[in-house]
This record gives C-alpha cells, sequence and structure tokens, in this order.
C-alpha cells in the first residue's frame, strides 16, 4: 500500500506541478485579453464621442439651415408687399389734397386691398367661408346665436376667419341660427345668392 500512496502523490505532485506550470500561462492570457477588451472599450469610447461631435455639429447645422429658410421666406414675402405699401404711401399723398374725390379714394383703397390679398393668396392665405353654411367650431367662432330648431347654420359673419395653407389662422367670428330642416336650406340658398364671396 505504500507504493500505491507513493504512485498518488507522485500522481497528485506531477499534477500540481503542471497546473503550477500553467497558471503564469492563463495569467498571461487574461492579462492579454484584459488589455485587448481595454483597447477595444478605448476604440469605442472614442467612436461614440466622434459619433456625438458629429451629430451635434449636424443639430447646429440644421438649426442654422432652419433659420435662414425663415429668413429668405420672410424677405420673399416682404418684398412682394413692398408694392402694397407703395401704394398706401401714394394714397396718403392723395388724401392730402384739398379736394377729396371720394369714389377716387374708395377705388384706391378697393384696389390695395386686392393686390393686398392677391400677395397673401400666393403665399397660402385664403378665406373660410361663412354665411349660409354648416356651422363648425373649427374654422367658426359663435359670438351670437339664434334660438330654433335644427342644425346650426352661420346667419352672418362679423370679422373674417383665415386658413394658411389649410390651417386655421383665426376661425371667422360668426352669428349662428338654427333653422328646421325647410328653413335651412332656403336660408342657404338665400344667403349664398346674396353674397357669393363670404
Amino acid at each position: 500500500m505504500d507504493i500505491d500512496d507513493e504512485g498518488r502523490e507522485e500522481g497528485e505532485g506531477g499534477t500540481a506541478g503542471g497546473s503550477d506550470d500553467l497558471e503564469p500561462e492563463a495569467a498571461a492570457e487574461v492579462v492579454d485579453d484584459l488589455e485587448a477588451l481595454v483597447l477595444e472599450r478605448d476604440e469605442l469610447l472614442d467612436t461614440s464621442r466622434r459619433l456625438q461631435a458629429d451629430f451635434e455639429n449636424y443639430r447646429k447645422r440644421v438649426i442654422r439651415e432652419q433659420t435662414a429658410l425663415v429668413a429668405r421666406s420672410t424677405e420673399g414675402l416682404v418684398e412682394q408687399l413692398l408694392p402694397v405699401l407703395d401704394a398706401f404711401e401714394l394714397a396718403m399723398l392723395n388724401l392730402d389734397d384739398a379736394e377729396i374725390d371720394v369714389v377716387k379714394v374708395r377705388k384706391g383703397v378697393d384696389l390695395v386691398y386686392a393686390e393686398l390679398l392677391a400677395v397673401l393668396e400666393k403665399a397660402g392665405l385664403s378665406r373660410i367661408e361663412g354665411r349660409g353654411r354648416p356651422f363648425d367650431p373649427m374654422e367658426h367662432e359663435a359670438v351670437l346665436h339664434d334660438d330654433g330648431d335644427g342644425d346650426p347654420i352661420v346667419a352672418d359673419v362679423m370679422r373674417t376667419g383665415w386658413r394658411l395653407k389649410g390651417r386655421v389662422l383665426r376661425p371667422a367670428m360668426v352669428k349662428v341660427t338654427k333653422l328646421g330642416v325647410s328653413g335651412g336650406s332656403a336660408h342657404q340658398e338665400e344667403a349664398g345668392a346674396s353674397s357669393p364671396h363670404d
């Protein structure tokens, strides 16, 4: 039994001695892996910082471009309004005359209004239709009401409402009436015939 015990001790010693030899190799491999991971982490952090800086530069550039675009579009609208301003100045000079012809002043104001409206319509402004149409709370602001049965109908427009490129800028200020089915259609026809552009 002594021989077996010695054999076992030699076998264990051999294994233990072999693992002692492998430990420095394994430790060196772990250190190499750790160094590789640290290097990879540093590269990823550097890449992440560069991407973050690039994105920040991109964001600032987009803001500058959008600001410049708004400035250019505003400049274009103002440039188109200059002839209207010129027409107003001319009209004001003519008002200084001792003899004012009301008909000519009215005609001049109508022309300036038409010119201003044309410029704004070209920019996307459109009138919200009102009189004789069904009341729409998204486009109409009811300030007066008439009682009655039926669906609410716009009876009168107190202040014109406007849309810019389909979005309501200002709702129309209206008087609303509720008419029965037969009265409502007659009222709509009558209102539609009396003022086709309201």
